[in-house]
């Protein structure tokens, strides 16, 4: 009889611990991201105390280390919610089946050219453009014309003048890259690229050291005028500024399709435990408040039409209105072809 009671103890004891695991779970969402993420305090505390929960940030280095991350534990998923899928790595995250359906009411705020997942297991929620940002000063000062074209910038008169990343390792890299391959086709991009190098352009590794090192206005006077980066890089100096700046030491070349625009997605992870409190934390990030909030974090665009952007990002911040994009499934299809590709032919002769 004792032995019987016993054994009833302990599993009434496992029941009421197993419970208490499942509630303790429920009150924390987990948020796979990558490391450049970022929101401002306030609002996540708001999100926590409204939904009595706990939000945690997985910081997963850049976002194809991320992704890979996401695929390689989707069986048990590390995450409810995963944040920073780019319009060019998407089709690889959809065909791997990580993330559930879900029809935010939100979408109703976004305008249809950035979804482009039909079932809305990834959502957009900011978008950027890859451009090439030169330094207004210099070019003043030499008394030179911006190139305003892809012609423009084999002409010698540029040479020497650019500095790209590379699209093996970088993101704005391989945007850059399909930019071409939009301009020239998947058969005349080499071509474009080899008169880039005869024209003597730079290839850094990463954004960090073409921006910070190789460009002239980026900080470290660089050699470089021109530097492939984003069209919201130039309203990042006017807003650290410790006063009101009436122009920027820095603008966007944008031409039609000399700039790739690259939407950023999240979704909600398939095996979640806590799917209602995910599809709330989506529905903040695509509401009004978080989005105008990523500007200023994190210096993209908001897809929810009622996001208002401040002035420095109206002033300074030009988007381009006709930049160049690809289809996600293509871009899936040959993008290892194509970095192979550069890599034989422009890499390994630079």
């Amino acid at each position: 009889m004792k032995k019987i009671t016993f054994i009833l103890v302990l599993l009434l004891s496992l029941f009421i611990f197993n419970a208490v695991l499942a509630e303790g779970s429920n009150n924390i969402l987990s948020i796979l991201t990558y490391d450049s993420f970022s929101v401002s305090e306030d609002i996540v505390a708001a999100f926590e105390k409204e939904n009595q929960v706990k939000i945690q940030f997985i910081e997963s280095g850049d976002g194809t280390t991320m992704l890979n991350q996401a695929i390689l534990s989707k069986e048990s998923p590390i995450a409810d919610v995963i944040i920073g899928m780019n319009s060019i790595m998407l089709s690889r995250a959809l065909k791997n089946d990580i993330l559930l359906s879900y029809n935010s009411p939100e979408l109703a705020n976004i305008d249809d050219h950035y979804k482009m997942d039909q079932e809305n297991r990834a959502l957009p929620f900011n978008f950027g453009n890859v451009c090439i940002n030169y330094d207004t000063a210099w070019f003043k000062e030499k008394g030179l014309a911006v190139p305003a074209s892809w012609d423009d910038l084999i002409n010698p008169v540029y040479s020497g003048q650019l500095v790209v990343e590379n699209p093996i390792t970088s993101t704005p890299g391989i945007a850059f890259m399909l930019a071409t391959i939009a301009a020239y086709g998947e058969d005349g991009f080499i071509d474009y690229w080899k008169s880039l190098l005869a024209n003597k352009i730079e290839i850094a590794d990463g954004w960090s050291t073409a921006y910070y090192n190789n460009f002239s206005a980026g900080g470290g006077m660089g050699p470089q005028p021109m530097v492939v980066s984003y069209d919201a890089s130039p309203a990042a100096a006017p807003f650290y500024a410790e006063t009101e700046m009436e122009t920027a030491p820095t603008a966007s070349i944008l031409s039609d399709g000399m700039c790739y625009q690259v939407v950023e997605f999240l979704g909600i992870l398939k095996g979640t435990q806590n799917q209602k409190l995910a599809e709330k934390f989506v529905d903040a990030i695509l509401g009004k408040e978080w989005q105008e909030d990523l500007p200023g974090q994190m210096f993209v665009f908001p897809v929810n039409k009622n996001a208002v952007l401040s002035d420095v990002f109206t002033k300074f911040a030009l988007i381009p209105e006709n930049p160049a994009m690809l289809d996600p499934d293509l871009i899936n299809e040959k993008r290892d072809s194509w970095l192979q590709k550069w890599n034989d032919e422009i890499l390994n002769n630079y």
